[in-house]
Parts: structure tokens; C-alpha cells; sequence
């Protein structure tokens, strides 16, 4: 059986409430997609619908530097060819534009315009908005318990998954 789906097996501390999570997770991923939500905000900040292209502005910003095509690729979890195609339709637009490596005078790095930069402002404004409204009636330490756990989540079951990955190459 594939490393990613272990042999079934009856868990040695049963927990109800983690069980009771999994089908609100997977209920929460569809009402996003579903709702269009990352579309609506993307349209919003003029990036059109495209969610590659919007990734890598996010993966940008997020990073606070230029990066090249293979860090990029490596935090949006692809492979490079496909992060080389978003760049250019990203070039295209005058949305990011390439600049020397300070460190290694035959690499590129990429970092947004002026103009990309303003549009990842709108979007991520935009997503902002739509969560601080959904969560405005949350007690502060709630929302905060909330931003915590979440990345910690995410950063644990990133790390198990490509722990799997590794073991199939």
C-alpha cells in the first residue's frame, strides 16, 4: 500500500473531537472554493482569475525579497516550469519584472513591480477584510489561539507531507 494512504487501523486514543474536525475542514475548503472566494478577490485587485499567477505575487510578498524561479516554485509546492510560465504572463502584464542575483551574476531573481505589488496590497486587503468580518465576534485571544494553531498546523502537515514525497523518490 502507498506510503500517503497507511493500512487502516483502529487508533490506539480514539479522539472524538479531532474525528468531528475532519469533515468541517473538508466542508470549509468547498464553501471557500466554492464561494469563490480567492477568485472574487483576485478580480477585486485587477489580477483577473488566474490563482498561479496570484500565488506567486503572494509568494513574494510573503517572502519580503526577490526569489528565484525555484524558491519560488518550492513554497507554492510546484514544479519550476510552471512558476516559469506564471512569471512571464506575470512579466507580460508589468506585474514583476527579473533582476540580477547580487550573488551569482548568471541568475535571476524576480520581485514585483510597483504595479504588482499595489495589486497583491488589494488582494490580500480584500481577503483580510472578508476574514475580519467572519471573525468579528470572535473573543481577540480566540482569534489569535486561531492564527497560532493554524500556522502551526499547516507547517506540520507540509513538513509530514513531504516527508511522504521523499519516501517515493
Amino acid at each position: 500500500m502507498p506510503a500517503e494512504f497507511p493500512e487502516a487501523r483502529e487508533p490506539e486514543d480514539p479522539r472524538p473531537d479531532f474525528l468531528a474536525t475532519l469533515p468541517r475542514i473538508t466542508r470549509l475548503s468547498a464553501a471557500i472554493t466554492r464561494g469563490r472566494l480567492v477568485e472574487r478577490a483576485a478580480e477585486e485587485a485587477g489580477l483577473g482569475r488566474d490563482r498561479s499567477a496570484v500565488g506567486v505575487l503572494v509568494t513574494l510578498r510573503a517572502a519580503g525579497n526577490p526569489l528565484r524561479i525555484g524558491e519560488i516554485a518550492d513554497r507554492m509546492q510546484v514544479v519550476g516550469p510552471h512558476i516559469t510560465r506564471q512569471v512571464q504572463i506575470l512579466e507580460k502584464r508589468e506585474l514583476v519584472r527579473r533582476i540580477p542575483d547580487p550573488h551569482d551574476g548568471r541568475a535571476r531573481l524576480i520581485e514585483p513591480t510597483d504595479a504588482g505589488t499595489e495589486a497583491v496590497s488589494r488582494y490580500l486587503a480584500f481577503l483580510f477584510g472578508w476574514f475580519t468580518d467572519a471573525l468579528a465576534d470572535w473573543p481577540r485571544q480566540d482569534r489569535d489561539d486561531l492564527v497560532r494553531l493554524l500556522a502551526r498546523f499547516a507547517d506540520d502537515v507540509t513538513t509530514r507531507l513531504a516527508l511522504l514525497d521523499d519516501e517515493e523518490n
